[in-house]
């Protein structure tokens, strides 16, 4: 068996998540980055829902619908028991299934592809960059 190399780098593919509260305005907010990499066996969601950010945008959105279907995907990533028919598919075809081009509240960014060492950094490195506002 041979030792891990510290130079590995996997390559990942990565969506960010939107909501888009009214569709036909095209206004959305980035929410949260689902991340997979076949690799590390690796697929995840991350969300953090800035609910004034949203409200900001429409006032009239139903945060508690919002907050169900975000909370649907991490679901769906993570798989096993009461995950539903999606969530017992195999990673990628789940990654697939969540990134899919859809007209609805909920919608992801085009995939993107990037390389790292350790795909939890990745993923932590995506939130800061494309979700998180920063603080003044």
């Amino acid at each position: 068996m041979h030792a891990p190399d510290p130079q590995r780098h996997d390559t990942y593919d990565y969506a960010v998540i939107r909501v888009v509260p009214r569709v036909e305005r095209e206004e959305f907010v980035n929410v949260g980055i689902i991340l997979s990499c076949a690799g590390a066996k690796f697929l995840e969601a991350r969300i953090e829902l800035d609910e004034a950010r949203l409200l900001a945008i429409d006032p009239q959105v139903d945060l508690e619908t919002v907050r169900r279907h975000l909370a649907a995907i991490e679901v769906i990533c993570a798989g096993g028991p009461g995950s539903g028919p999606i969530g017992q598919l195999p990673q990628r075809a789940r990654f697939h299934w969540l990134t899919a081009k859809r007209s609805s509240i909920i919608q992801t960014s085009p995939v993107h592809m990037g390389r790292c060492p350790a795909v939890g950094s990745a993923i932590e490195h995506l939130m800061a960059k494309m979700v998180r506002v920063a603080r003044a």
